[in-house]
């Protein structure tokens, strides 16, 4: 039994450092600017905003200081200290599930709410022209056009949808149909666009792709993250709480030391071992 509850006392220790080290990165992540490494940061500022950055900036803190309450009292043993680590800590557990929640349904609406954008800001050569901008650094990037097709720029394509094929295609008894053999450029018609095509070649090529699914990853990328954070801390604080429940209620678990005695009549009475505490 003593085995057994050195390894419990053991596990605690190691489960509340982890919960330690997901305060921490809580912190490192809720007052980082995640939204400052997306090329389309500008784009749709509402969406991409600090859903959530709130509570990893309040739960953070908290979280490593109630952990660092946890490893001392598993590490010396104080079962008050034990049971009042737990208590806070599903009393965390639970603001942050209610906090949190908003999280949940705003990953849910956002590709209905980026769809509804798009549809705001098209046609692109109408847009702004700070959207303009940030839309053709995206495109030049990653390789696509428009928002959900080239023909969201009408017939003012910029110069960053201009595709180069693999240089086979250019040749065309080695060409099959409009799309490059490996599909990330087609043939516009020069009647839609005002760009020239390449020197050598009389075809004009654009990417094939749309931004709209890309744009949306980018977006979703820093709420799935903090829903991730969030899902691991709540994993690691009902881990910690119920090790510790169960150091802190040892003596309604822990079966007492009996001793055996046997009456004139060879009957087997077992009653408990007196304490000498």
């Amino acid at each position: 039994m003593a085995r057994c509850r050195s390894y419990l006392r053991g596990l605690a220790i190691c489960v509340t450092v982890l919960l330690m080290v997901s305060g921490v990165v809580m912190i490192g992540v809720g007052f980082a600017s995640i939204d400052g490494s997306i090329p389309v940061e500008k784009l749709f500022e509402h969406l991409s905003s600090s859903d959530g950055l709130l509570v990893l900036q309040v739960f953070g803190p908290l979280t490593v200081i109630l952990s660092v309450l946890g490893i001392c009292a598993a590490s010396l043993d104080v079962k008050t200290l034990l049971l009042l680590f737990s208590a806070l800590i599903f009393v965390e557990f639970v603001a942050l599930m209610v906090v949190a929640s908003p999280l949940v349904r705003v990953q849910a609406q956002l590709d209905s709410a980026v769809d509804e954008l798009f549809l705001n800001v098209t046609p692109l050569h109408k847009a702004e022209h700070y959207i303009q901008g940030e839309l053709q650094k995206l495109q030049a990037s990653d390789s696509c056009c428009g928002l959900r097709s080239f023909k969201d720029w009408e017939n003012q394509l910029p110069a960053s949808c201009s595709c180069t094929p693999p240089s086979s295609d250019l040749e065309p008894s080695s060409r099959l149909g409009n799309v490059s053999s490996d599909g990330r450029c087609v043939i516009l018609d020069r009647t839609h666009s005002p760009l020239q095509p390449p020197p050598g070649s009389n075809k004009l090529w654009i990417h094939s792709e749309p931004c709209g699914p890309v744009l949306k990853s980018y977006l979703s990328f820093p709420i799935k993250l903090r829903i991730g954070i969030i899902s691991a801390l709540a994993t690691i604080a009902m881990a910690a709480i119920a090790l510790c429940l169960t150091l802190g209620l040892e003596e309604y678990w822990k079966k007492p030391p009996v001793e055996t005695t046997v009456d004139d009549f060879n009957r087997v009475k077992y009653q408990p071992k007196p304490s000498f505490t």
